[in-house]
């Protein structure tokens, strides 16, 4: 295959992998923490409650950042399982010390891009809820096909998703907001839990990426769809 066909048959991806610094603490948490409380894409399909040793419910957040949302909900609430998945080594590593630290047993991760990870790994109807916060909106008109959430991960979803289930997504940027909740609004198997926006629910703490947006005069966008029963 010549170099024309491999960059004609690249997917398209919804992030640029970035490494960034990594500190000591934060590689030693990957090196050594990460075997126990990581999978990896050819671990191929999941079992939750093989993962996890329990049956408790799943909720599965997609690009955790540098993970301080995430441990605080496994924290806060215990008897749900959190499947974190995220490609910025940094983040995952800072999470694995923070688990470590506060002795948690809820949290599981995956490195590995998240649309592979959902069609290759995650069981049908096995997640009580989906999350993002704060996904790249990818706000250059020539880099919106890099967005994540579209028609066809939008389908992805509603397999993983248990009847009711939830997708939570929230943003900072108004015409990403209005364009997902335009596509969710749309999609025939999920349904709007408020008329549009959503409060910010309970259980989601405000993330530091969040804070600074509200520094900088920017309105969050909290966007919260059930699972509609077939």
């Amino acid at each position: 295959m010549s170099d024309t066909d491999r960059k004609q048959h690249r997917p398209i991806r919804s992030f640029v992998r970035r490494e960034g610094r990594i500190t000591s603490a934060q590689k030693r948490a990957l090196e050594q923490l990460f075997p126990a409380l990581g999978v990896r894409l050819n671990d191929g399909c999941l079992s939750f409650p093989s993962l996890f040793k329990n049956t408790n419910p799943v909720v599965c957040e997609i690009g955790f950042g540098n993970g301080q949302s995430l441990v605080d909900m496994a924290e806060a609430e215990p008897v749900v399982n959190y499947f974190g998945i995220e490609v910025y080594r940094p983040g995952v590593g800072n999470l694995l010390g923070q688990v470590e630290r506060r002795g948690l047993k809820n949290i599981r991760l995956s490195l590995d891009d998240a649309v592979q990870v959902f069609e290759q790994q995650i069981p049908a109807t096995s997640l009580a809820r989906v999350q993002m916060f704060f996904p790249d909106p990818w706000h250059k008109k020539r880099h919106n096909k890099r967005r994540l959430i579209n028609l066809g991960f939008l389908d992805e979803l509603a397999r993983v998703i248990k009847a009711d289930g939830l997708l939570h997504i929230a943003t900072d940027w108004e015409p990403y907001a209005e364009e997902v909740l335009e596509l969710l609004t749309a999609h025939t198997k999920f349904e709007n839990t408020v008329a549009t926006f959503a409060l910010r629910p309970q259980w989601r703490p405000i993330t530091k990426y969040e804070a600074r947006g509200h520094g900088l005069g920017h309105r969050v966008r909290d966007i919260l769809f059930s699972r509609i029963q077939t």
